[in-house]
């Protein structure tokens, strides 16, 4: 464990993705495991004095900071794979999470539900993350109230502390994810019967619901707008395999299409990808679906659509970037509304030194479809659309160089590797070292 994160702190933020555009994406590409589910489900594991095997984990940087994270609280951490790590927190007694690798990511937020659930209290740093507006944690904060715990914000640390966890009825305000997932973690071994109400029901909260369950957790309803959670003494260990991740998914589909490309995306759930399967499809995408992959092929003209990003099962927000490039080729006027997250048409003006024509007012885009793009230096902004500026540099007539990939790591496992496989011209460089041809490019 100690090797594998000092190797990950040695890479750097300086790394840059070279992509030289233009070819025609063909073959087969796997996706990896979720990231909205493993870092949910590698602090649940905390709920449990016994030892939890997670198969499917993504070897991605938010990942390895929750891992970091539960090796210094004193968990065991041990690679039996790649892709798979055994996790035993007997006998951990601290329920704080250390501050400076909370901050590094969004998702440090879910040690508060598993500390709480485990201990009756935490303290967790104000998590961090992609910079995409407000994202208050105050329905999470409202959540645990309910089941009885006290909390304090101070000098940027979270503390919660309750005598006793009872179950209760929890209302959220508003659908969210996180709430809906830290709510579950905390009142797995409350006393009694909790009631979510208005809860988020992406993919990844029914994995988190049953995962829990393989624990011994009594869990119904994930997936619905109503979790019921009757809480239990102790959870047992469990050996569990993390969903594919849908908007990995989505995002080798889309890079396809826009390469006007034939690929086969493997270890899927092509239930998971219906709300993306079905804009594609608008656009002139074609898609076939088998068991645990689907195909996807271009073989005509890239037509415009509206998109308007909703909670599952509506159009995924973190895809709205990526969905927004592919438009950028297709013919005619597209509107995109974003009903989730401020802040996220940042990456526009980033499409924009590449030949996109869109327009942004508020939390609309308008996108002239254009037909073409041409590579240009770009910087990711966040991780969403950092992907976003890769389908656009694999698309473009020239070459593309894209900074900040740290963004894009963060959720996307050996993702020039995998591209190279269906015959992206995709390097990772390091600065100064660009490479030769690069600078003939430019």
């Amino acid at each position: 464990m100690d090797n594998w994160v000092a190797q990950k702190k040695g890479e750097t933020k300086l790394d840059k993705f070279v992509i030289h555009g233009g070819h025609r994406l063909t073959g087969e590409i796997e996706v990896s495991g979720a990231k909205n589910a493993a870092v949910a489900l590698i602090p649940a594991v905390l709920l449990s004095d016994e030892p939890c095997v997670l198969e499917n984990v993504p070897d991605i940087s938010d990942v390895s900071i929750s891992l970091q994270i539960m090796s210094e609280m004193g968990a065991t951490v041990e690679y039996l794979t790649k892709t798979t790590v055994r996790i035993s927190a007997a006998g951990l007694t601290n329920y704080c999470v250390p501050y400076e690798s909370a901050r590094k990511m969004r998702a440090s937020y879910y040690f508060l539900g598993a500390l709480l659930g485990r201990y009756g209290k935490a303290r967790v740093s104000m998590p961090g993350g992609c910079p995409l507006g407000d994202r208050p944690i105050d329905q999470h904060l409202k959540a645990f109230a309910a089941l009885g715990a006290k909390c304090n914000i101070e000098h940027g640390m979270v503390d919660l502390v309750a005598d006793q966890l009872t179950g209760n009825q929890i209302y959220l305000d508003v659908v969210s994810v996180g709430a809906t997932m830290n709510a579950m973690l905390a009142a797995v071994r409350a006393k009694g019967l909790t009631v979510i109400e208005n809860a988020a029901k992406e993919p990844h909260i029914v994995d988190l619901a049953n995962f829990l369950n393989s624990m011994g957790a009594e869990i119904m309803g994930a997936g619905t707008d109503v979790i019921k959670i009757r809480g239990v003494e102790r959870l047992h260990g469990a050996v569990y395999s993390v969903i594919p991740d849908q908007i990995e998914a989505g995002t080798f589909m889309i890079a396809a299409a826009a390469t006007k490309g034939d690929v086969l995306v493997t270890n899927v759930i092509p239930k998971h990808l219906e709300p993306i399967t079905s804009k594609m499809r608008k656009i002139g995408v074609n898609i076939e679906e088998f068991d645990d992959s689907v195909r996807v092929w271009v073989d005509g003209p890239l037509v415009r659509t509206n998109v308007k990003t909703m909670p599952h099962p509506g159009f995924p927000t973190d895809m709205q970037p990526q969905i927004t490039t592919l438009l950028t080729l297709a013919e005619g006027t597209s509107i995109i509304t974003e009903g989730v997250w401020e802040q996220r048409f940042r990456y526009v003006d980033e499409l924009r030194r590449m030949g996109a024509d869109i327009s942004v007012d508020g939390k609309v885009a308008v996108v002239e479809g254009t037909g073409k793009l041409t590579g240009a230096p770009v910087k990711a902004c966040d991780l969403r659309a950092g992907a976003a500026l890769i389908v656009a540099g694999l698309a473009a007539h020239g070459v593309t160089e894209i900074e900040d990939i740290y963004h894009i790591e963060r959720g996307y496992a050996n993702l020039d590797a995998k591209l190279r496989q269906i015959g992206a011209d995709i390097q990772k460089v390091s600065d100064p070292a660009i490479p030769a041809k690069l600078k003939e490019a430019l």
